[in-house]
């Protein structure tokens, strides 16, 4: 056999070998391929699983009952209302929300102390147990005159504050930022006042909330203030 012969047999051999290589090459290629994990849950379908942790739980919005002194619609004098109001740690901004339900006025039918336009400015509580009030201007325009309705409108105030804080023994109001002399022209504001329980109604006839225990005996309405 000759060279030639040789190199001739030896290159069909290599083009038949080529072929076999092409037909077959996919399926090589399949037995050298890895599925991909899937990424799934590690909890099975059927596993239980634990509920979320609650987040921080909303603190309530605490209240506490106060006394307010209203007009007596059926008598001359002031007369008790119970009113549930926001708690506040800090004592001046608890004021605040106390004088600011008794300018919103009665819910039971008595007769406000001062125009409900009048607002609470500011109020400031010292050492000495003296509690600033002050009120905007509509609480001298908005005034109906008169010095039993003076008298009424300012201890409503002192007594509101008084009654429910044991701790403030007096109460000055301001109006605009600025002392007062008097709201209707009667009663002297120029000092703080202590409370009088003394205007209290003379006979109960609005049913509103009992008396409460320890308050003295009404008397009638004292003389205004020069």
């Amino acid at each position: 056999m000759t060279a030639r012969t040789l190199n001739l047999l030896t290159i069909l051999f290599l083009v038949a070998l080529f072929a076999a290589a092409s037909l077959t090459a996919p399926r090589w290629a399949r037995s050298f391929r890895r599925p991909v994990p899937v990424a799934v849950d590690e909890a099975a379908p059927d596993e239980p699983r634990e509920p979320p942790a609650p987040g921080p739980a909303v603190e309530a919005q605490r209240s506490i009952s106060v006394k307010l002194f209203f007009s007596a619609t059926q008598a001359p004098g002031l007369v008790l209302e119970d009113r549930e109001v926001a708690f506040s740690p800090d004592l001046a901004q608890q004021l605040r929300t106390v004088l600011e339900e008794l300018v919103r006025g009665s819910e039971a039918g008595l007769s406000p102390t001062f125009a409900r336009e009048t607002k609470v400015l500011d109020v400031f509580v010292t050492a000495r147990g003296v509690a600033y009030v002050d009120f905007s201007k509509e609480a001298t325009q908005g005034h109906v005159g008169g010095s039993d309705e003076e008298l009424r409108s300012v201890y409503s105030v002192v007594n509101s504050i008084t009654a429910n804080f044991p701790a403030i023994h007096r109460v000055q109001i301001l109006v605009d930022d600025k002392p007062a002399v008097t709201l209707a022209g009667h009663v002297d504001l120029s000092r703080p006042l202590p409370p009088d329980m003394t205007l209290l109604a003379a006979s109960m006839l609005t049913p509103v909330e009992p008396e409460a225990p320890g308050v003295p005996a009404p008397t009638p309405l004292p003389s205004p203030a020069s």
